[in-house]
């Protein structure tokens, strides 16, 4: 039990550092520069930022959520995507033990992390994201407790083609993109790592989840119907439950059926 709560508290600490980084491959990859050099700047006044005031959510609020440098705000969105990231480390490790299946949860939580961000800032997912994805998906198939590389190419050929039918479907009826093929990609990465039953739930919980969004949304005046909602978003929230609650969820349906 010792063990366990230090390899959970390991993970949290290292989910917080690789949340630190997921800021910077957030705000950098989608502007081409790289996330590696040079080093974090206070986005206000240009000021590097000194290692002790880059301790991920401890130096935000030290800071007060500042620069310290030039008082300029700092948006809270930093330490909530390092602590979110810390909370799903943990949560890799307590749904899967001491197997190959939790660095590999923690993985497929990191590229939903960052696509679910750069999609919701620039409406984009980067192809240097999810096609080096799908391909890590299908080759960690092999040290993998569930599907197996069949039900994973089966899985990525699966969530592609769905999406690629909604989209053209859509440009043959309305002459236009009613997503882009950013999302087909982003489907098919998942279906490499969680296979075809983990496709299904992520695309009902992130087709419902923003389906609800949309139409909170429109109710408040923020959208209307010609309005594109960052779909990768809610596909991502879709990934992450079909990755922690998606094989329990489809015995279950199967069990009914």
């Amino acid at each position: 039990m010792q063990l366990q709560i230090l390899v959970a508290l390991y993970a949290a600490v290292l989910g917080l550092i690789v949340g630190s980084y997921l800021n910077v491959v957030i705000y950098r990859l989608p502007l081409g520069i790289s996330t590696v050099t040079p080093r974090s700047r206070c986005p206000a006044c240009g000021a590097a930022i000194r290692p002790w005031d880059n301790v991920p959510v401890v130096s935000w609020l030290l800071l007060g959520g500042r620069c310290r440098a030039c008082r300029a705000k700092i948006s809270w969105r930093y330490p909530a995507v390092e602590a979110f990231t810390s909370l799903l480390f943990v949560a890799s490790f307590l749904r899967f033990g001491w197997s190959a299946a939790t660095p590999a949860a923690a993985l497929f939580c990191c590229l939903m992390v960052a696509l679910a961000m750069i999609d919701f800032d620039h409406m984009i997912l980067p192809d240097r994201i999810t096609l080096p994805g799908i391909a890590v998906g299908l080759a960690l198939q092999p040290w993998l407790p569930w599907g197996g590389l069949r039900q994973a190419v089966i899985g990525a050929v699966l969530g592609a083609a769905i999406l690629l039918a909604v989209w053209g479907g859509w440009y043959l009826i309305r002459k236009e993109e009613g997503m882009g093929l950013g999302d087909v990609k982003m489907l098919a990465l998942m279906g490499a790592f969680l296979g075809w039953k983990g496709v299904l739930v992520a695309l009902f919980f992130g087709t419902l989840t923003g389906a609800v969004a949309g139409v909170a949304l429109m109710r408040w005046g923020t959208l209307d119907m010609r309005s594109k909602l960052p779909f990768g978003t809610f596909l991502a929230l879709g990934g992450l439950i079909a990755l922690f609650f998606g094989q329990p969820l489809a015995d279950y349906y199967a069990g009914l059926l």
